[in-house]
This record gives C-alpha cells, sequence and structure tokens, in this order.
C-alpha cells in the first residue's frame, strides 16, 4: 500500500533525481577545486623557480658555489617543500637540499628528465618554467615536481667565469619537487564538505518538495479519492473541499457540482417513483373499483332480469288473489275469525305487491330527469314525514344543513326517495333511544379516485345514527340486492341497492363508515353542476 502512494512515489523519484544532480554537480566542483589547487601549486612552484633562478643568478656569475648551496638549502629547508636540486645539463646533479645526491648521475629516463626529453620537439622548445609532473615517491606519497630550465644568456657567456661557449642554450635545470599531502586532504575535506552540503541540500530539497506535493497534490487527490467513494456508497450531500484555485480547486469544484447534478437527480428519480408508485396504486384501485363495479353491475343485471321476471308472472295472480280476498271480505261481518284472516291476507298481499313493485323498479333503472332543485329543502320536506314515527320511537332527528349550499342538478323524486331509503335504514338500526344527524356540505373542488382526477364541485349528505352499526364483514356487501342485516319482516335489501344505483346514475357515489355498537354514516356526493355524462346523453 506505501508503495503504490504517489506521495511516496513523487518523494522517491524526486529524491533520485536530486541525488544523480547532486553528485554530477559534486563531481564537477570536486573536480575543479582538484585542478583549482593543482594550478596555484604549480604557478606557486613556477614563481618560486624564477625566484631561485634570480636569486642564484648573480652568485653564478661570480662564481660563488656556496652562496648557490646556501640558498638550495635555505629553501629546501622549508616544510612544504620536499627537495630542490639544480642539475647539470648531462644530468649530473650539482646543488641539492639533500647533499647526499649532489654529484650523482640522473638517468634521462627518470621522473625529473621525462619532462624535457619526450621528443626532440620538447627539447628545442622547452619553456623557461618546465612542465610540471606528479609522481608517486617511493614511500607511496604524491609529489608535484616542477623543473625550470637554466639557459646560457649572453651575460653568462660572455663572464669571465664561465666556461661554456655561446652554442650551448642549455646549462642546466632547477627542480623543485612539492608533497601534495596538504593540497590532497584540503581537498578530502572540501570534497566531504561539499558532499554533506550536497546532501543535506538533497534532504531539504526533498523535505520541501514532498510537503508541497503533499500540500497541493496529495491533499486535493486525498479528497477526490473519499468524495469518489463516498459518492459510490450512494452519499450523495458530501462535498469536498476547494483548497485552490489551480488545476486542482477546479476539478474539486467540478466534482461538487457533479455530486450536486447527482443529488438532484436522484432526488428527481425518487420523486418519479413515488409518483409512479401513486400513480401505479391509483391505478389498481381504479381497475379495483372498475371491477367491483363490474361485478356488482353484472350481478344487479341478472338479478334485475330475475326480478323482472318474477314481477311479472306474480303480479297477476298476486293481483287476482287481492281483488277475490276484498270481495269475500265484503262479505264477512266485521269482527269475525274469516273477517280477521282475511284482512291479514289481504295485508300481505299488499306487502308482496309492494316488494314486486320495488323489484320492477330495480329492474327498470330509470334514467334521472335532471333539474337544479334545492337541497336542503327536498332533505327537510322528506325527513318530516318519518320525523313523527321516530318520536313514538324516542328518536331525536338533528338538522345541520349549510345554508350555502348551491342547487343541485338531481331528480327530485330519485333523490327523495334515496333520502328516504336512508332515513328508514337509520331509524330501523336503532333500537331504543337515538339519534339522527343528517348534514349537508358543499365542497368546490372535490376529488375522488372514483370519479376521476379532474375535481368538480360536490354537494354531500351524511346520514348518521347512534344504532347498532354493521359488522366490518358486511360492509362490503350492504349495496348488494336483498342483503339486508335487519330482522325478518323490516327489510327486503332492495333499499340500499336501489339507492346506490340512483346516486350513481346521477354522477356521485355512497360511502359508508360503521363500528359496531356505536353507529353507522352514510355519505352521499352528488354532483351540483352537469357532469360530462349528462352531456354526452343530450348529444347522444
Amino acid at each position: 500500500m506505501i508503495r503504490n502512494s504517489l506521495k511516496v512515489k513523487v518523494g522517491f523519484y524526486l529524491a533520485l533525481a536530486l541525488m544523480i544532480a547532486v553528485v554530477l554537480f559534486t563531481s564537477l566542483v570536486v573536480r575543479n577545486n582538484r585542478e583549482e589547487l593543482l594550478r596555484q601549486a604549480i604557478s606557486h612552484a613556477a614563481q618560486l623557480s624564477e625566484v631561485i633562478t634570480k636569486s642564484t643568478r648573480f652568485a653564478m656569475l661570480q662564481n660563488q658555489s656556496s652562496y648557490v648551496d646556501k640558498i638550495i638549502q635555505d629553501v629546501g629547508a622549508q616544510n612544504d617543500i620536499d627537495r630542490v636540486r639544480i642539475l647539470s645539463k648531462n644530468g649530473t646533479i650539482i646543488h641539492s637540499s639533500e647533499r647526499v645526491e649532489i654529484g650523482r648521475q640522473v638517468d634521462q629516463e627518470a621522473e625529473s628528465c621525462l619532462a624535457c626529453h619526450l621528443d626532440r620537439k620538447s627539447k628545442q622548445e622547452s619553456p623557461m618554467v618546465g612542465r610540471p609532473r606528479i609522481f608517486t615517491n617511493p614511500e607511496g606519497r604524491r609529489m608535484l615536481g616542477s623543473t625550470a630550465v637554466i639557459r646560457n644568456e649572453p651575460s653568462c657567456a660572455n663572464g669571465e667565469c664561465h666556461m661554456h661557449s655561446e652554442d650551448q642554450s642549455v646549462l642546466g635545470v632547477l627542480d623543485i619537487v612539492y608533497p601534495l599531502d596538504k593540497i590532497d586532504r584540503t581537498i578530502r575535506t572540501n570534497t566531504f564538505t561539499i558532499v554533506g552540503l550536497a546532501l543535506g541540500f538533497v534532504m531539504a530539497a526533498a523535505l520541501l518538495v514532498s510537503f508541497l506535493v503533499h500540500r497541493v497534490v496529495y491533499l486535493p487527490l486525498r479528497d477526490l479519492e473519499g468524495g469518489a467513494a463516498r459518492l459510490a456508497e450512494g452519499e450523495l450531500d458530501q462535498t469536498i473541499p476547494v483548497r485552490s484555485e489551480d488545476e486542482f480547486g477546479q476539478l474539486a469544484a467540478s466534482f461538487n457540482s457533479m455530486t450536486a447534478a447527482l443529488r438532484t437527480s436522484h432526488a428527481e428519480l425518487q420523486d418519479w417513483g413515488r409518483t409512479l408508485e401513486q400513480k401505479v396504486e391509483e391505478a389498481r384501485h381504479e381497475l379495483h373499483i372498475a371491477q367491483a363495479e363490474a361485478a356488482r353491475g353484472e350481478k344487479l343485471a341478472s338479478v334485475g332480469l330475475l326480478a323482472a321476471g318474477i314481477a311479472h308472472e306474480l303480479n297477476n295472480p298476486l293481483t287476482g288473489v287481492l281483488t277475490f280476498s276484498h270481495l269475500v271480505r265484503k262479505q264477512c261481518p266485521d269482527g269475525s275469525p274469516e273477517a280477521e284472516d282475511l284482512d291479514l291476507v289481504i295485508q300481505e298481499t299488499k306487502r308482496c305487491a309492494a316488494i314486486i313493485r320495488r323489484l320492477l323498479d330495480f329492474a327498470r333503472e330509470k334514467t334521472p330527469e335532471k333539474t337544479f332543485a334545492d337541497l336542503n329543502k327536498l332533505i327537510e320536506e322528506t325527513t318530516h314525514l318519518i320525523e313523527q314515527p321516530a318520536h313514538v320511537e324516542n328518536i331525536e332527528i338533528i338538522m345541520d344543513v349549510d345554508k350555502q349550499l348551491p342547487p343541485v342538478w338531481i331528480d327530485e323524486d330519485l333523490i327523495k326517495q334515496v333520502i328516504m331509503n336512508m332515513l328508514v335504514n337509520a331509524q330501523h338500526a336503532i333500537e331504543g333511544d337515538g339519534r339522527i344527524t343528517v348534514r349537508t356540505r358543499y365542497h368546490p373542488e372535490f376529488q375522488r379516485a372514483e370519479l376521476g382526477h379532474r375535481p368538480i364541485p360536490m354537494a354531500e349528505i351524511t346520514f348518521a345514527d347512534t344504532g347498532c352499526g354493521i359488522p366490518e364483514e358486511d360492509l362490503q356487501r350492504v349495496f348488494d340486492p336483498f342483503f339486508t342485516t335487519k330482522g325478518i319482516g323490516k327489510g327486503t335489501g332492495l333499499g340500499l341497492s336501489v339507492s346506490h344505483g340512483t346516486v350513481k346514475a346521477h354522477g356521485g357515489l355512497i360511502e359508508v363508515e360503521s363500528t359496531v355498537g356505536e353507529g353507522t354514516e352514510f355519505h352521499v356526493f352528488l354532483p351540483t353542476g352537469r357532469t360530462e355524462a349528462d352531456d354526452q346523453r343530450n348529444d347522444a
């Protein structure tokens, strides 16, 4: 993991590049320093050779050999000079700071002679100060030798003490040998100093550049890496800091913009998902309602056909039974057992006829003949019909009507029948003391899935009773034909079915809420104006 770190890689390669550069730089500096020290030493030797030559010139003209020896001894006694000597042209040591070698013959192949005897050109064009040479003595010490040629000047050739002819151009050679120990120590010291400074520079530069890389490159990249990791985990609310205005800062700002765009897109997708789920749920609910309505319609159609057939088959016999029962009753005295039996027959026959009449009304599905009517007034008139029987049974009827309710587009007779059925059902549901509350409310923008998505103005009629209530398992069946929770002789199970069909024919709906032991509420919703179905029917 550490080897793959950008910071480690940058630091390593930077240190390597600096090390190579410093090694080259140090080598050049050390080389130049060594060459400069050697040039200084050679220059010093050349100056000293010239000084010795000029110092001994007068003594040689006077042929004062002891004076020359004294000068050579004094110069050779210095600490930084290994030896000083003067050789004759044939290689014999005439004067030397080391007396033991005076008179010794030097071979031309010796190191002190090679500088002037390399070739003929050197022999003819040797300078006053000879070529410097560096060699190692038998003790292993590095030495610097400087050879100066002593030429036969006119003043020497014409002197009374000289025995050299004018044709002899070279009289001898001055040879000075310097030890290079001090120069080598200086070079080593300088080399170590330069190397140390270079290593320190490399370390300082590496640390500084590493810090800059960490600050300028590594931190922004780590922010981007962390942001990308959080983004991959789905954290779209996190942003990365913009540390500068350079390319990394622009990249961080672009990353934050991308995160914001993704967050917005994600929120939109979630909203679309919720909207889609809601629409699917609404469509499923509408489909369920449509299926229920279709099943109910098929059931009602089948029941209607059956009811119409039964009604036609039973209506004529019942009419005959009722007619002949009335004729026979007129012949029986009042109070006789026969009269009482015939009265019971007539009563039950009339009840059967009423049931058959309801079956016919249910089967015919009469088309509403709508007009604008005052719904509050219609409710008050219908309620007045059952108000007296309700008071006899200690049932209180409470009216809570909306005075601002506008006229409603309805068939008055059919809606009056619906109101009557609701009130009668509420009255039958109450055993003993109780209360029936009738409320009207206006909804300017009423919207239900059953009515479509476009809101329409609706009038609501609520019938609330304090009766026994309807069990939950029966709530889905209360509008089925012939279904009833009343006792025997109290209902046929057609009232709510007929009311449901009437309200649906008006483009409305009925909802029921009930709690066993507390009571039931029926909510009847009726459009206050013309509906699309009315317009289509009028166009047809």
